[in-house]
């Protein structure tokens, strides 16, 4: 069953049609990423931190496995994210990456699975019951040099662009000397909260295959 007391937590942290998560990291060393997520008027209402353990984060870098445990600003966890260890490669269909998003913990929402493509990126967003409902599509190959990155939010017939998940450019100096990502996602404010935090398991998913440095 779904808690009454998580779904009014996540409700009123996630009442807007914008969030910001921001990703600080230095390069270097490989550490558990930490995560700050804000609403539309720059206000902290979650905050999450990755489990993993050193050997995981140096030897598989950003194809490890994770969890990533999202808490409100009284220290409850209100989301959990799961993402089990798969090789990335965009040449074998069965190296496709996936996570689970559970809010609150233990109670599955949603799902976001990789789509096979050979040079864009593409997730199937699915809810508790596997059932696809939105799809996230990225720019094509070559992107890596521009400024800021859209993955834009589609319905399932490709008609609507519904929102769009933004890796935004942070700075020469940030960008060359840390790990650190500023992430936008803006979905429509009445969509169901519980696929609002399906989204941000995949921006969790998008940062780590696309934007993590391995160090």
């Amino acid at each position: 069953m779904f808690s009454t007391d998580g779904f009014c937590r996540i409700c009123i942290a996630m009442t807007s049609s914008y969030i910001l998560l921001v990703h600080a990291a230095l390069v270097g060393f490989e550490s558990n990423n930490k995560y700050e997520v804000r609403n539309s008027m720059g206000q902290n209402v979650f905050y999450a931190v990755e489990e993993n353990d050193c050997l995981s984060r140096q030897c598989c870098g950003p194809m490890r496995s994770f969890t990533i445990h999202v808490l409100d600003n009284f220290g409850q966890e209100v989301i959990t994210v799961t993402r089990p260890l798969k090789c990335m490669s965009c040449c074998f269909p069965c190296c496709l990456q996936e996570l689970e998003v559970q809010s609150p913990p233990g109670n599955t929402v949603g799902y976001v699975i990789q789509q096979w493509h050979p040079f864009s990126p593409k997730f199937i967003v699915a809810n508790e019951h596997n059932e696809p409902v939105l799809k996230i599509h990225g720019p094509f190959c070559g992107w890596s040099c521009l400024p800021d990155v859209d993955f834009e939010i589609l319905t399932m017939d490709e008609v609507s662009k519904i929102g769009k998940i933004s890796k935004q450019w942070t700075g020469l100096l940030r960008e060359a000397f840390t790990d650190s990502d500023n992430f936008g996602i803006q979905f429509p404010m009445d969509l169901d909260v519980r696929i609002k935090a399906v989204m941000i398991g995949a921006c969790f998913l998008i940062d780590f295959m696309f934007f993590e440095t391995t160090n």
